[in-house]
């Protein structure tokens, strides 16, 4: 009998510019909702993911959200940090470089600075392990579904992630998948994962513009 994962593909610490969780939060809120594997993917940073990492070895991947010239990655088993404002092939390679998976986060999003338009999105497909089909922050399902339509029609497996900015988001969209312990077999899962949750309210956003706001306040003292 195959053994399931649960697995959280895109969440953030304290260490993202926009969210004060602590790594010690999302790994408890994560045993909590009985999630087995997350990957703590922080804004341009792996930190708070290494940190995390630390605390529960078989439970975190340490990942990253780049973002590019063009529109943000979403990297998963990252051993070095890869900085944000590179040309997307130039970030690619490097995550290449090091193994990593890489995949696209949230691409139809319109509504946030890290998506992506289509010419760009057509350039970096055949360089990519998966499209962030499901994220749980998107405010229009939409986005969602022409993210799923895309992946279909380019042969490309799904990833599903709460993107949580705050613990009690943790878990909103997660995939249910056979076990993985590297990009490859992690890319060969995801095409047999079937996604749980759906999309968070719209006021989760409230959670970042208070960390942001928050953050602020403190480097102005």
């Amino acid at each position: 009998m195959t053994t399931l994962l649960n697995v959280e593909f895109h969440c953030h610490t304290i260490s993202s510019k926009d969210s004060l969780t602590q790594p010690e939060a999302v790994i408890a809120t994560c045993r909590r909702k009985k999630i087995d594997r997350v990957v703590i993917t922080d804004h341009n940073r792996i930190d708070g993911a290494r940190r995390a990492k630390e605390l529960a070895p078989e439970m975190v991947i340490v990942g990253e959200e780049i973002m590019t010239t063009a529109g943000e990655l979403l990297a998963a088993f990252v051993s070095e940090e890869v900085p944000k404002g590179l040309p997307p092939l130039e970030a690619i390679a490097r995550l290449r470089e090091q193994g990593a998976f890489v995949g696209v986060s949230h691409p139809f999003d319109s509504m946030r600075n890290g998506g992506w338009k289509l010419p760009a999105l057509m350039e970096i497909t055949p360089l990519v392990d998966a499209l962030e089909t499901f994220n749980a922050r998107c405010m229009q399902a939409d986005f969602n579904r022409q993210a799923e339509a895309y992946a279909r029609q380019h042969n490309l497996p799904g990833t599903a992630g709460s993107d949580a900015h705050a613990a009690a988001e943790i878990g909103a969209a997660t995939l249910l998948m056979p076990e993985f312990d590297d990009p490859a077999s992690l890319k060969e899962a995801l095409r047999r994962g079937e996604r749980r949750g759906g999309l968070s309210p719209w006021w989760v956003h409230f959670y970042s513009w208070y960390a942001r706001w928050k953050k602020s306040v403190r480097t102005t003292k």
